[in-house]
């Protein structure tokens, strides 16, 4: 156990490393942190260097904070006291090693390594490595990092990945040490990723369950008693445990007045900080009260000052942005001057926009995706008095983002740094890309507690009582100006103007079947009666094999979405973006704001079912989706499917998938809801066909709430022509076609070095950069703007699948914009 107030403390310990990234030491790490745990031992989880991510899963596992040690961040000095104040009342500790044991600081000859960690602190290392490209070769690997450095003491050694019992035994006898466990590779023990590393596990609603699967497999195959009689081997360490109170400059006295809250951003956008960070705060006298951007519609009461810390604002960027009560909150209270500290993902909110989102819009500056990961330690200066820094005065700091900010001209910067000028700054605000782990630097924790008591709260505590701003209000004020409603009702039709070749509007380019033809034109002579959709109904149920009680017609996808954004009082209705946008208009159009839930880019815009939050009662995603053209597995949308909720799946593109693969449509799912349209294969925009499948019970709510003849006859004559054998004949020719044509827009979209996406549709996502739409419209070529689509910028651009010819045409002129 950790001693209390003793120069000697004697604290069971170990530092889980590898021979370089990639071997599994978080996951091992990880999996031991549990497995312990959960023999009923505290156990206290740790991190070599500035990772937030690693540290998440640590706390899952443990049940404690996670704590990072990081000699550039807080010196060398306080390593040993930050990982026995962790520790407190902790059995033992587990220290996860970052990179190869022995890699640190580029040119520091190893400092910041788990090796230098491990060295300073005195803990035993446990060397995870991967075994699944080598057999007694692993051996010579092990003995020459166990003969690098005889300062550092590898005590044993955990195999990962073996292929086989037989080549597990075959590396065990080339290794001296002891093998603590061997894990396999079908053992099935991996995290996700994402475009700066791991996925949070604030992020991952099912880490919990995952976590008790690794927690028993680690147990099974590891010997937990080997690795605590190992870390009881530990020497005690000559150090006392960190302490806040006495780390602050000025230890927290009682002054008159209330005491200051400093409002923490918190939730999945904001999963990154340091526990140290409020401890700190805490000490200076302050209540910290965590708020989350997605949800919360104003500041905590009684608001003295602002911390907005790391994540990922740019995955969350559409709900952020749909949260315009807290957006106009934060902007009063920083332009009002509330002390306000904002490090990268804070920063990023503070922005005008993030890839087109709006977001706070206090910064006069916007930011965006980029494809270079910038990753690096800076030791940073600051040229005039701020609310955090002094002049001169010098600060050890981490950079770790994939998105561009660039600081307004006539801005204060935050930091200086080998010339250049690191984010924004002021008396009361302190915006950069920088982490800082205040341990290290307690001063500016002090220095943010003294502004916070001297501002006082926050008038009417940052909730706008006298204008509650909506999603779809424009009506903001001084708030960046981005309409949110014309966005969500821009449509591709408005693009292709008189004289333009029409890459814009997504409808097939061929002439309407002689078959087609005459069924519209018959129907005319049927309208001098009401309409009737039921002939309609039983042909669409007999085309997907189901119960004619299955099927609704409808005036086109428009109006399914209308009546379902109607059907019930949605309390957390969720649509996955990027994706048509109709499904917003029809649920803010009936009292509703829904969540966004974004398929990224970095992951090829696919779709997780665990970024959907569990409260969710409607759920919304098109399949294959618009713009993207990505085609998600049914077994993806079917695992979105729980009790209470709705799961509404908009296939208007599936009818031109070959094979109509991954389609939800034939077989009944209880509740999920498909919804279809012939508008764009059989290009009749003008004839507004389209139709529901669900369970009866779904379908009988959603007739209740339809208008009596809502389905004209000429679209119920085409529901009935296009379900016709002949029909299903052309169909098919139909969508090789587009597959041909799409490969020679893919093709030479390639070969001119312009990033798009694999699709499934007859349209492409591309990415050629901003300015490329206008241009290619002044040469005569609409294509679609994809930055009205929620989660893309206007560096997007959604190009339609036409003739051979004409798509090389269109690959001209767009090798000359992108010059």
């Amino acid at each position: 156990m950790v001693g209390r107030g003793a120069s000697v403390t004697t604290l069971p310990r170990l530092v889980v490393a590898a021979p370089a990234s990639g071997h599994g030491k978080t996951t091992i790490a990880t999996g031991l942190m549990a497995a312990l745990a959960r023999t009923g031992l505290a156990v206290s989880g740790h991190k070599v260097g500035p990772d937030y991510i690693d540290p998440g899963y640590h706390a899952l596992a443990t049940g404690r904070p996670g704590r990072n040690l990081d000699p550039h961040l807080v010196g060398e000095d306080l390593l040993a006291p930050l990982l026995l104040h962790g520790a407190r009342g902790a059995d033992l500790a587990v220290v996860e090693g970052v990179m190869g044991l022995h890699d640190g600081q580029i040119g520091g000859d190893g400092f910041a390594s788990t090796a230098h960690v491990a060295r300073v602190t005195r803990t035993p290392v446990v060397l995870v490595v991967d075994i699944s490209h080598a057999s007694r070769s692993i051996g010579a690997v092990v003995q020459g990092m166990a003969d690098f450095d005889d300062s550092v003491d590898i005590v044993g050694v955990i195999l990962n990945k073996a292929g086989s019992q037989r080549h597990a035994d075959e590396v065990r006898r080339a290794i001296k040490l002891p093998v603590l466990g061997v894990l396999h590779r079908d053992d099935g023990i991996v995290a996700p990723s994402r475009h700066l590393g791991l996925v949070p596990a604030q992020e991952r609603d099912e880490a919990a369950a995952s976590l008790d699967r690794l927690a028993e497999r680690v147990a099974e195959r590891i010997d937990l008693d080997q690795v605590l009689a190992l870390a009881r081997q530990a020497p005690a360490l000559d150090a006392e445990p960190w302490d806040p109170a006495y780390a602050l400059p000025s230890p927290a006295q009682a002054t008159p007045g209330p005491v200051p809250v400093i409002a923490m951003a918190g939730g999945r956008a904001f999963t990154f900080r340091y526990a140290e960070t409020e401890e700190l705060l805490r000490a200076a006298g302050c209540d910290v009260v965590t708020f989350d951007p997605l949800h919360d519609a104003g500041l905590p009461p009684g608001t003295s000052g602002i911390y907005l810390g790391g994540g990922f604002p740019e995955v969350h960027a559409a709900g952020l942005s749909a949260n315009a009560p807290l957006r106009h909150a934060i902007r009063t209270a920083v332009l009002d001057g509330v002390p306000t500290v904002a490090e990268c993902a804070g920063l990023l909110y503070l922005c005008r926009d993030i890839d087109g989102a709006p977001m706070a819009g206090v910064l006069p500056t916007s930011a965006r995706m980029s494809p270079r990961l910038t990753l690096s330690y800076r030791s940073v200066s600051s040229a005039t008095e701020t609310l955090l820094t002094r002049p001169g005065e010098v600060v050890n700091t981490h950079e770790f983002h994939r998105t561009t900010v660039s600081p307004g001209r006539g801005e204060v910067a935050a930091w200086g740094a080998d010339g250049v000028e690191v984010g924004f700054a002021g008396p009361s605000l302190h915006a950069s890309y920088l982490h800082v782990h205040w341990a290290g630097h307690s001063q500016l924790a002090q220095r943010f507690a003294d502004a916070a008591r001297e501002h006082g709260p926050l008038r009417d505590d940052g909730v706008v009582h006298s204008h509650q701003v909506t999603a779809t209000d424009t009506s903001t004020g001084d708030l960046p100006a981005f309409d949110a409603t014309d966005p969500l009702r821009h449509h591709g039709d408005v693009e292709a103007g008189e004289g333009l070749v029409d890459f814009a509007v997504n409808v097939f380019e061929g002439q309407r079947p002689d078959w087609l033809s005459d069924a519209l034109h018959a129907s005319l002579t049927e309208t001098h009666h009401y309409p009737d959709a039921t002939a309609a109904e039983a042909a669409l149920a007999r085309h997907h094999g189901r119960a004619t009680a299955d099927v609704l017609a409808t005036a086109g996808a428009a109006e399914a979405f209308t009546l379902i954004a109607r059907l019930r009082d949605w309390r957390h209705p969720v649509v996955v973006h990027p994706q048509f946008t109709e499904p917003d208009v029809a649920l803010a159009n009936a009292g509703h704001t829904p969540r966004h839930v974004l398929c990224r880019a970095e992951d090829d815009f696919a779709l997780d079912p665990g970024t959907v939050p569990e409260e969710a009662d409607l759920v919304v995603v098109g399949n294959p989706t618009n713009p993207t053209g990505v085609l998600h597995r049914a077994a993806t949308i079917r695992a979105l499917v729980r009790p209470g909720r709705l799961v509404v799946v908009d296939e208007a593109f599936m009818d031109g998938v070959g094979g109509q693969r991954e389609s939800l449509a034939g077989a009944p799912v209880p509740g999920l809801v498909v919804v279809r349209s012939l508008t764009k294969l059989w290009a009749i925009p003008g004839v507004r066909a389209g139709y529901v499948l669900a369970e009866p019970e779904v379908i009988t709510a959603l007739r209740d709430g339809q208008v009596p003849w809502a389905v004209a006859t000429t679209a119920a004559a085409a529901m009935v022509a296009c379900t016709s054998a002949e029909a299903d004949a052309e169909a098919a020719r139909r969508a090789e076609q587009v597959v041909v044509r799409r490969r020679v827009l893919t093709d030479g979209l390639a070969e001119l070095g312009i990033d798009h996406v694999a699709s499934a549709a007859p349209f492409v996502l591309a990415r050629p950069g901003e300015g490329v739409r206008e241009r290619l419209r002044a040469e005569g070529f609409a294509v679609r703007r994809a930055d009205t689509f929620p989660g893309l910028g206007p560096e997007w651009v959604r190009i339609a699948v036409r003739s051979p010819e004409a798509t090389r045409r269109l690959l001209a002129a767009l090798a000359s914009a992108i010059r």
